[in-house]
Formats: structure tokens, C-alpha cells, sequence
């Protein structure tokens, strides 16, 4: 997978045709996480967004945050939380 491959941007997501996928952006310039800072050389995806960048590590914690606020993630859950993190440890 080419740097370019792991960055989607969301800005055509906006547009009212809901047909329209993520672009791929084709980018030279590292594009960085806003919340970790990290380049998206050094994770597995970025997701731009309007004005954010987010990676896919980031993404996961707040959703294993969110997840395990209610102090009683479902099995399912779990187990895509499990896998994510076991394949990124590899």
C-alpha cells in the first residue's frame, strides 16, 4: 500500500451527491493526525476531514473509549477491538 493509498479524505463527503466516495488524496507532504500529531507515514490511515486529520489508532481509542464508558462492551465489540489492536502490535 503507497503512502497516497492510506490517506481518504472526506471533503467530498459534504457534497449532496451521496453517491460520490472518499477521495484518495495524492498528497507529497506528510498529512498529520491532529490529535496525536503523528504523520501518516507512521500509522496504519488517515482520515481527512474539513480542517482535522484523524489516524486510524486515534479512531480507535475513542472508539474503544466510547465503547467502554458504558463499562460493558458488547462481545462483538470487543472482539473488532481485540482484533484492531492485535494486528497493529504485529
Amino acid at each position: 500500500m503507497t503512502e497516497s493509498e492510506k490517506i481518504v479524505s472526506l471533503k467530498s463527503a459534504r457534497k449532496k451527491n451521496k453517491e460520490t466516495k472518499p477521495e484518495e488524496t495524492k498528497s507529497p507532504e506528510p498529512v498529520i493526525c491532529s490529535f496525536c500529531g503523528r504523520p501518516n507515514t507512521q500509522v496504519a490511515k488517515m482520515v481527512q476531514g474539513p480542517g482535522v486529520n484523524i489516524c486510524s489508532e486515534c479512531t480507535m481509542i475513542a472508539v474503544q473509549y466510547l465503547i467502554l464508558e458504558d463499562k460493558l462492551p458488547s462481545g462483538e465489540a470487543q472482539r473488532i477491538l481485540d482484533i484492531f489492536w492485535s494486528k497493529l502490535n504485529k
